[in-house]
């Protein structure tokens, strides 16, 4: 995963990295951005919700909560809903530093590209 840093050190000078370069290829995939920003917006969401908003299989969105899981941005709890089994996904605190790190560095392509 990236750091985030903004800046690198060339001959003894202080270079701005391009925002480019703090994009993480775990975080920026489309399905998994939407995961992490729809994750953020609740305690937990469900997988059949999550299903519907991003517009994937079963198996597509089951590939990119391992990934996520694997990374410790995701926490993936199964159980049931009556009779019926549930899987419940959360956010973890990396989660939430991961998703900040990748939008801050959107922001900052955003705004050198419009030159503001």
């Amino acid at each position: 995963m990236s750091t985030g840093d903004a800046t690198t050190v060339r001959d003894g000078q202080e270079e701005e990295l391009h925002p480019i370069r703090s994009l993480d290829d775990t975080v920026h995939q489309r399905v998994r951005l939407g995961v992490l920003a729809i994750a953020r917006e609740a305690d937990r969401v469900e997988f059949g919700f999550l299903k519907r908003e991003l517009g994937v299989t079963d198996g597509n969105l089951s590939r990119h909560l391992k990934v996520l899981e694997e990374s410790t941005l995701i926490t993936v709890e199964k159980g049931y809903a009556g009779r019926r089994p549930r899987t419940w996904i959360t956010l973890t605190r990396e989660g939430a530093q991961a998703l900040e790190t990748e939008l801050r560095a959107l922001r900052e392509l955003v705004r050198r590209l419009d030159g503001t």
